[in-house]
């Protein structure tokens, strides 16, 4: 996507101060107090990526269950192989083949050898092996396919190649902790104890609600005067990359009676996110809903894009009670306030702890304006420059209707609230959305 021109991107949106306004971190805080740690569910291990380990794993058995080879060679008693060297090899009988997955079938006898393959146990006797290159293995299979006796180039010592039962997990152990997030590794770890499934914290399930009469669905013929319900299918993504599971609802009128139909079919989730109707305009009426059937917490936040921001709690007829995040309609307002509380909540939900995405200091090409003491998040592409360091120039037009800027940004450039620009050539903190390998 090429970037476009912002000529007026920095054009300023005269706003008078509220002095109900909370700052992100007052808003951030408040949302987070409605909100506690789901419940546990056991779900196949392949499945469990990213979610919260609900107990501890221990070990049933040792891992590796008993002493097997590091490599493929041949199981030897080392003090057999004094001496031994390609100039003068020791010659061992050999006396039988171990494969991976089989037992030895007998007992090494001193001064034979064993040929082993990865993995398998050792035979009883042997204290060492010896892998292949460091023996005359190729050239004795050119005259036999099973040499009889193998020269040994090497002077081996005790426990060389050899994996010692419960190197890697003792029986007994505990090798996970309850509230570990599951990565590729743990995954793994899980997996050699034996089980197939695992207990985890629930994935938070997001009812995604749109509203507003001028909304179309994508895949509809496009009307005059309409525009694509896209803030619905950006939330939805951002859900599920922050591991919870997004239900797209469709989208509300701008009545209080479409909002209330569609409010009701998404109760049966641990959060309610809608977009639009926020504001102060004749048509939003999430306000009103809100105030009919359950609790407001807050109504704006001191941040631009995105000062428009509702947070409650939605109650049902039979008690039950759902929290409710009501972003704006603009598409990069709503991005960017789900990244800032969104994202917080669901990782309460999902048993992790708080912790802020990356930043880096970045040098800036374009300037931030802020025009009324607000805290600013400024779509920015972060590069290196030739020396290392970190730069970030503009997206483009900052517009909270733009959501290309969105799509060509990596991080949110920070500009706060008592400051009235950060220049070209100033250093802004940048809260990173992606971290290429080319950032690091």
């Amino acid at each position: 996507m090429a970037k476009k021109s912002h000529s007026h991107h920095d054009r300023p949106h005269r706003h008078h101060y509220d002095a109900e306004m909370l700052s992100v971190e007052e808003a951030r805080q408040r949302i987070l107090s409605y909100f506690d740690v789901l419940s546990v569910e056991h779900v196949p291990l392949v499945e469990a990526l990213g979610q919260v380990l609900a107990e501890d794993m221990v070990a049933s058995f040792n891992i590796p269950p008993m002493a097997n080879s590091a490599m493929d060679g041949y199981a030897v008693l080392a003090a057999d192989t004094n001496g031994a060297s390609k100039a003068t090899p020791v010659e061992l009988p050999v006396t039988g083949v171990v494969a991976a997955g089989a037992l030895p079938d007998h007992e090494l006898a001193p001064g034979t050898a064993v040929r082993i393959m990865t993995g398998a146990p050792v035979p009883p006797g042997a204290d060492s092996v010896v892998p292949f290159e460091d023996t005359d293995e190729l050239e004795r299979q050119k005259s036999s396919d099973s040499p009889s006796s193998i020269g040994i180039h090497l002077e081996a010592q005790p426990l060389d190649n050899i994996r010692e039962a419960g190197e890697d997990v003792e029986l007994g152990e505990t090798v996970l902790t309850k509230g570990q997030s599951l990565r590729p590794g743990e995954i793994g770890v899980i997996a050699s104890l034996g089980r197939s499934t695992v207990p985890v914290v629930r994935r938070p399930v997001v009812a995604i609600v749109s509203t507003g009469d001028e909304l179309l669905e994508p895949g509809e013929a496009h009307q005059p005067g309409k525009i694509y319900n896209s803030n619905a299918f950006s939330i939805a993504a951002m859900v599920s990359r922050c591991g919870g599971v997004p239900k797209i609802m469709g989208i509300a009128r701008d009545t209080v009676e479409s909002l209330e139909a569609a409010l009701e079919e998404a109760m049966n989730s641990d959060l309610v996110v809608t977009s639009a109707g926020v504001s102060k305009g004749n048509y939003d009426v999430v306000k009103d809903v809100l105030s009919s059937r359950g609790e407001i917490a807050l109504w704006s936040v001191r941040m631009r894009p995105a000062k428009p921001l509702a947070f409650g709690v939605l109650e049902d007829e039979d008690g039950s009670k759902v929290p409710h995040l009501g972003l704006p309609g603009n598409p990069v307002s709503a991005m960017v306030a789900f990244e800032q509380f969104g994202r917080s909540a669901l990782r309460l939900m999902m048993g992790k702890p708080e912790t802020a995405k990356p930043t880096v200091d970045a040098v800036m090409d374009d300037p931030i304006m802020n025009h009324d003491g607000r805290r600013v998040y400024a779509r920015v592409q972060v590069y290196k420059d030739e020396q290392g360091g970190y730069r970030a120039r503009s997206t483009g037009n900052q517009s909270s209707g733009v959501l290309s800027s969105m799509a060509l940004a990596n991080g949110l450039a920070i500009c706060p609230d008592d400051i009235g620009m950060i220049d070209v050539g100033e250093t802004a903190r940048v809260e990173l959305l992606d971290w290429a390998d080319d950032i690091f």
